[in-house]
């Protein structure tokens, strides 16, 4: 299927591993013209060679942004004065008790996880209305609905994205503009995979049996009882991004593996 997305502009924040990775690199490998995100240059370039490797596509360039620096976010807005898909997938995580979490830490992934994607969009989404096209998806997760015990700070960020996400799209009545969040869950990202990989070695069991505690103790609902892989979430933000996902709005489209039991 072709998704036309061949030469559309596309940031993919926090792109050089996990699902933002993927995304970058299914999108490259549908023909967009893909810029990469990341903190370092050495991790942007890896990602970049990499995904130019594997799509064949060369059309994949890089920016340099901490997401928890606002003048970076200046100065990679400047260095990008226009796109025509924005997927906000910057996000930072930790497991902590709620009584261990001071105020630097809630104000710290409020800025990282919600106010990227809040300035990024400030900045595209008055050209995409003017030029009646674009594509604005935040990548929230199923921790926005199901607020995790052990992570609260992290699953209050994940809400205020699909709030904002719906408000946006409101604003793209009668237009080609759309405006969605995706909630991913449970993933096996860089970030989940290191943090499996030393529980296992701290409890002395294997990566599959602390995959089979983790889903039987701590997200007992899920149905597919596993975690999903990058390129999984990839595949539903890509189709989003294309001109075949017009008729979808306003929405938060799950691909949580079933985790999550209400219809709505």
């Amino acid at each position: 299927m072709d998704l036309q997305l061949k030469d559309k502009i596309a940031l993919v924040t926090g792109s050089t591993a996990g699902i933002g990775y993927a995304i970058a690199k299914s999108l490259a490998a549908e023909g967009a013209r893909v810029i990469v995100n990341g903190r370092t240059k050495e991790r942007v370039d890896a990602a970049i060679e990499s995904i130019k490797s594997a799509t064949g596509n060369n059309q994949v360039t890089g920016a340099i942004a901490d997401f928890s620096v606002p003048e970076q976010i200046a100065n990679l807005i400047n260095q990008i004065p226009e796109v025509d898909i924005l997927i906000n997938n910057v996000a930072i995580f930790e497991p902590k008790a709620f009584d261990d979490i001071p105020d630097e830490d809630w104000l710290k992934f409020y800025e990282v996880n919600v106010l990227s994607g809040v300035r990024l969009s400030r900045a595209y989404f008055s050209k995409m209305l003017a030029k009646n096209w674009g594509r604005i998806i935040f990548i929230s997760s199923e921790s926005a609905v199901q607020i995790p015990s052990e992570m609260i700070h992290y699953g209050m960020t994940k809400s205020a994205q699909l709030a904002i996400s719906r408000g946006l799209a409101e604003l793209t009545k009668g237009t080609n503009v759309t405006v969605n969040s995706v909630l991913p869950g449970p993933t096996l990202s860089e970030g989940v995979g290191g943090f499996i990989d030393q529980l296992a070695k701290d409890q002395n069991k294997t990566v599959e049996q602390i995959e089979e505690d983790f889903f039987k103790t701590m997200r007992p609902t899920s149905i597919i009882q596993r975690f999903l892989t990058p390129d999984e979430v990839a595949n539903m933000v890509t189709y989003l991004a294309s001109p075949l996902a017009s008729a979808t709005n306003g929405a938060a489209i799950r691909a949580e593996g079933g985790l999550l039991k209400t219809m709505l």
